[in-house]
């Protein structure tokens, strides 16, 4: 990505084709995200619970939303844990474990947001 298509912001801000949240910048049609200026290699399933909370920042996004956005059937029952996977996944890959100001928060009994 070339930097005329990087910004700083701290707010979501929406382009044609890129959604942007602290430091984060996807790119839904090229299947692509930067954190930080660095290209994150995401599997299909995280990178769409990753663009489905960019679009609720700041809102808890249920875990059965998720289920539904992303397999669209409705075998929500041996998804559930299936999220918490890819949501584990999603924050290893993106360093997101150990911080104090983690991107993608655990809203108990809810689901999860980007905080």
């Amino acid at each position: 990505m070339n930097n005329a298509f990087r910004n700083g912001t701290d707010l979501l801000t929406h382009v044609p084709g890129k959604l942007s949240y602290k430091g984060l910048e996807m790119f839904p049609y090229d299947r692509a995200c930067l954190l930080n200026g660095h290209s994150l290699e995401l599997t299909k399933t995280e990178f769409s619970i990753l663009q489905v909370l960019m679009e609720n920042p700041g809102h808890a996004v249920s875990v059965r939303e998720l289920s539904d956005r992303i397999w669209n059937d409705a075998v929500y029952i041996s998804r559930k844990d299936a999220v918490a996977v890819h949501v584990r996944h999603l924050r290893e890959k993106m360093d997101d474990t150990l911080k104090p100001l983690n991107y993608v928060k655990t809203v108990w009994g809810v689901g999860y947001m980007l905080e």
